[in-house]
């Protein structure tokens, strides 16, 4: 009798132990009410939690949908805010005789959130990885029982370091320089195996990977950025997790990823968006196909999925305050639920921006992902702002080439003259590099070239869209993608305490260096409230003698930009240009020289640059 007694009590304390509930993440951890959208999903991550009864004591939020999934260690929850209050609230799981009471809050907003300017062309945004910037707490190098458990600075494709605290010491560094934003590369949790320094596999949507800092140091960062007149952009990624997320590990359904039971990658053809003639298979293949192996495509089409991203990235902006966010590998996800995305979050914020990545080759299938593009009527991607990767071709030679009939500033020429295929050219964020391309200069020999650097500088902080400047621009650094992506990375100099030159200090660089700085500064603190710039109409006149003049022009201010495409001093016939040529005089900003305008010529150097402001 004993014996079974034992047995039985054997029994039920594995019985107990196997059925018992268990909570390992609550998605999210907090909400906020007076939220425009009125529905809140809770995703609920456990194990042994389907089956569940649930509950909630709240006073003034509705418990309306319970979703059991084919995993029993997931429970999505929709609540009805309609009539939500801050408050605090239980959310009881209940199964047989085990309980748990899992603790909920709906905040109180913060006063004029929904009010925030997102960054428009008013705006020059400072892109910074974070790993490779500056590392200003050692002790979040290596964090116990993450996946890669080292920093090694010799290898390009390891972790190095870069931190929030990194940044946040050269803030006063960012504000000098003359940028308005600072975009930031993914800063969510990666804890992957080596390798994912870069950021782009996340394992947890709501948290920020401890090797940077905590959430609440991310916060502060904005804050911080904001109390020096900096907006900050963040990096989000919609197409695709990490592998070693537990959306994959342990998966909710079957429908959660695209191919879900093995790695099928992406053709990377995106064109099948647009393309009118396109297959099926086609289309499949690159919406459904892995980016890469480590990254598994996740299916926006899945309503929870779609709820889940959405939701995701109205709490960073709640959350951090946010003014932007830039939306990685845009067209590989599906159509619809991104456009429900944008549209979504502009709802609940109007003035929000986000750019999405539409790396592709021309300006037509570009413009095709801009909202109230034409191109893609009936259909409208609510998508504001796009990238423009052609516009970025046509510098890479526009500037080295001498400027004849189709080359040269001709092709910057031609390309601008293209512009009515966007539904907004304003709204087009532009940039000669990033982290993904070879930089402007490919190799540090080159960078003895300064016209080349000036006139590509002038010219993208005077032309229509939004700039964007890859950090170490303005100190030369030089980088070639066929030595390797981490290499496009690379660290700050000084960004680490034993680095042997650090260039955030001026005395450090040499003179190119200087006058690279210098001059880009000095652009960059003009157009701060340069409406002429930011609002201002373009005109421009087709190259002439090997020299492109264009004007930008609002509310009875202009700035005319003559830029030189030749190797030789020329002779400008100005007759053609008295049209936008007001003054009889004006002052050279680079310069700081007053040139009569009343001659009929004007005299510009060999790949020089004139800005004249009226």
């Amino acid at each position: 009798m004993k014996k079974n007694y034992l047995i039985l009590l054997l029994f039920v304390f594995i019985s107990s132990s196997i059925f018992a509930i268990d909570i390992k993440t609550v998605d999210p951890a907090f909400w906020w009410a007076g939220m425009k959208n009125t529905e809140l999903q809770i995703m609920i991550y456990g194990t042994n939690i389907s089956k569940s009864d649930v509950s909630i004591t709240s006073k003034t939020a509705n418990l309306e949908e319970v979703v059991e999934l084919e995993n029993s260690n997931y429970l999505i929850l929709y609540l009805d805010l309609t009539s939500a209050q801050p408050e605090k609230f239980d959310i009881i799981l209940q199964k047989g005789k085990d309980k748990k009471i899992i603790p909920y809050e709906l905040k109180q907003r913060k006063a004029g959130s929904a009010d925030r300017v997102g960054f428009n062309s008013s705006d020059v945004l400072y892109l910074i990885m974070p790993d490779r910037f500056s590392n200003g707490d050692t002790s979040n190098d290596v964090i116990k029982g993450m996946r890669e458990a080292k920093v090694n600075r010799n290898d390009q494709y390891a972790r190095h370091g870069g931190d929030f605290r990194g940044i946040e010491n050269h803030l006063d560094y960012i504000q000098d320089l003359g940028v308005t934003a600072i975009w930031l590369n993914p800063v969510l949790e990666n804890d992957m195996p080596e390798g994912s320094y870069h950021g782009y596999a996340t394992t947890d949507y709501y948290k920020v990977d401890r090797r940077f800092g905590s959430n609440e140091e991310f916060a502060n960062l904005v804050n911080r950025s904001h109390a020096k007149g900096m907006k900050v952009v963040m990096d989000m990624i919609f197409n695709h997790c990490g592998s070693e997320h537990f959306f994959f590990t342990d998966k909710p359904s079957k429908d959660w990823f695209n191919y879900s039971d093995k790695y099928v990658q992406t053709s990377y053809k995106t064109t099948v968006q647009h393309d009118p003639y396109a297959s099926a298979y086609d289309k499949k293949l690159a919406l459904d196909g892995w980016f890469v192996e480590t990254m598994p495509d996740l299916n926006q089409r899945n309503r929870h999925v779609a709820k889940y991203l959405i939701q995701n990235s109205i709490w960073w902006i709640e959350y951090a305050g946010i003014d932007g966010i830039r939306q990685d590998t845009h067209p590989y996800a599906d159509y619809d639920m991104m456009s429900h995305w944008c549209k979504e979050v502009t709802e609940e914020y109007p003035d929000f921006n986000i750019v999405g990545e539409t790396w592709l080759t021309n300006n037509v299938a570009v413009s095709f992902w801009q909202k109230d593009s034409k191109l893609s009527a009936p259909r409208n991607s609510n998508l504001r702002c796009v990238m423009d990767f052609p516009l970025m071709g046509v510098m890479e030679n526009a500037f080295d080439e001498e400027t004849s009939w189709d080359k040269g500033l001709s092709r910057i020429y031609e390309y601008l003259g293209q512009d009515f295929v966007y539904a907004n050219p304003h709204e087009l964020l532009i940039f000669l590099d990033n982290h993904d391309t070879s930089r402007f200069y490919k190799t540090t020999e080159q960078t003895s070239n300064l016209n080349r650097y000036k006139q590509a500088l002038a010219f993208l902080l005077t032309t229509r869209g939004i700039p964007e400047i890859y950090y170490g621009t303005e100190i030369l650094m030089a980088a070639d993608k066929s030595e390797g992506d981490g290499y496009l990375r690379r660290n700050f100099p000084g960004g680490w305490a034993d680095d042997k030159e650090n260039l955030f200090i001026a005395d450090n660089r040499s003179s190119n260096q200087k006058e690279a700085f210098n001059y880009v500064r000095k652009l960059l603190q003009w157009r701060k409230g340069n409406e002429a710039i930011s609002k201002g109409t373009l005109k421009h006149f087709a190259p002439t003698n090997g020299v492109y003049v264009y004007e930008r022009k609002y509310n009875g201010k202009s700035v005319v930009v003559f830029l030189s495409g030749t190797d030789s001093r020329k002779e400008i016939n100005l007759d053609a240009y008295r049209e936008i040529l007001p003054t009889s005089q004006a002052k050279d900003i680079i310069s700081e020289n007053i040139l009569n305008l009343n001659n009929n010529t004007l005299t510009i150097d060999a790949r020089g640059v004139l800005i004249f402001e009226f």
